[in-house]
């Protein structure tokens, strides 16, 4: 059975204040293309469909056009929520969309009901995860204490207890939307850290043939059975350097992989450009990223004047404009950005507690910032399901 693994579409979303729907529609048709042209039997789309909970009319309205043409090429469709979507809105008429074959599973319940598909070899079992937001779900599966291993493993409890009731041979397939240990991530991908812990490890997928994941914003393979396929489009400068595709999966009779990237559209390249500002300018070097989507981080001692004009005389698609001037770390006026970089929320309150009292959290403080945090995250998650 020959799958296309696709997620983290997120229509509707910008790329520093350039609308992105008209590459997103671009993206759509060329998928289309590629399920018509590369003989697909089932699309695979692994959460984060939109970019937020409550979406613009636009981006409905291109879900929908890419529902209908999906469904009109009669090839099956398994699509989860992520975490950026409202499971709930997208769940809508999920029963009435099935009969067209699009299956959409929003619902944590349902973990362990798959999706039945058949081919020459016999049956293969889609079971789709989507985003378990650990505070919400506990109680689903069972758990006492809320994280991300902890639901994901209650889940995949139940997949793996459904397959072993299925006839021998029955190969299987699970979506899931989650961090999962040995994947790298970008800039644009929205922190679900939980106890102080964001990512699960692989193992706890173990059982079934591939693993479709969704979330993380770069292609990547974590085991041959183990797959991200990353956004279809960049979503932050930090995905410079990506190549963004799709996975081309062929599952075969044994449930052996393997697996070949298709490249998906690029609406413009994407450059990151570092040193003092009369460089940038007219360095040869760069004449290659004059078209390209560009991030300039002008390192002069002292701001100079018109820095964003100048710039975009030579590079008319500049969006961002950093000022990190070349100075020693210990110079107080090295910039509390820079400072903080990579830094999580955890980190920077701990940093503040040690600053005003001069000695940093004992562990039962750094357990109460922890939970404050995870509170935070969850009552979000909660109003956002909700609207």
């Amino acid at each position: 059975m020959r799958l296309l693994h696709t997620s983290d579409w997120h229509l509707g979303r910008a790329f520093h204040r350039v609308n992105m729907l008209g590459a997103q529609a671009e993206f759509i048709a060329h998928l289309v293309t590629t399920v018509r042209e590369r003989a697909v039997d089932a699309v695979l789309v692994s959460g984060d469909v939109y970019d937020r909970a409550v979406p613009p009319l636009a981006a409905v309205e291109l879900f929908d056009d890419a529902l209908h043409r999906l469904a009109d090429l009669g090839v099956p469709t398994v699509m989860i929520s992520g975490n950026h979507d409202s499971a709930r809105r997208l769940g809508v008429g999920a029963g009435l969309i099935g009969r067209a074959g699009i299956h959409l599973r929003t619902e944590p319940s349902a973990a362990g009901t798959p999706v039945v598909l058949s081919d020459a070899h016999g049956d293969v079992a889609f079971y789709g995860l989507p985003y378990l937001e650990p505070a919400l779900v506990k109680d689903e599966f069972g758990v006492e204490k809320a994280g991300h291993e902890a639901v994901l493993a209650a889940a995949m409890d139940r997949v793996r207890a459904d397959l072993a009731g299925r006839a021998p041979g029955t190969r299987s397939v699970v979506l899931a939307h989650a961090f999962v240990t040995g994947g790298e991530p970008s800039d644009s991908e929205r922190d679900i850290t939980v106890g102080g812990v964001a990512a699960v490890p692989a193992g706890v997928f173990d059982g079934v043939d591939y693993v479709a994941l969704g979330h993380l914003h770069g292609c990547q393979t974590l085991t041959d059975r183990v797959r991200y396929s990353g956004s279809p489009l960049p979503y932050s400068f930090s995905e410079a350097a990506h190549r963004k595709s799709m996975w081309l999966v062929d599952l075969a009779a044994d449930g052996s992989v393997s697996a070949e990237r298709v490249d998906c559209p690029v609406p413009r390249p994407l450059a990151r450009l570092r040193g003092p500002l009369e460089e940038l300018l007219a360095d040869p070097e760069l004449a290659r990223h004059e078209e390209a989507w560009v991030e300039a981080t002008l390192t002069d001692p002292v701001r100079p004047a018109d820095p964003m004009a100048r710039l975009t005389a030579r590079f008319p698609h500049t969006l961002s404009l950093v000022f990190e001037p070349d100075r020693a770390e210990d110079d107080p006026e090295v910039s509390y950005v820079r400072r903080l970089a990579g830094r999580s929320d955890q980190q920077i309150a701990e940093d503040f507690v040690a600053h005003v009292r001069g000695a940093g959290p004992d562990a039962h403080e750094q357990g109460v910032l922890r939970d404050a945090f995870d509170a935070v995250r969850a009552d979000e998650a909660v109003r956002e399901v909700a609207r």
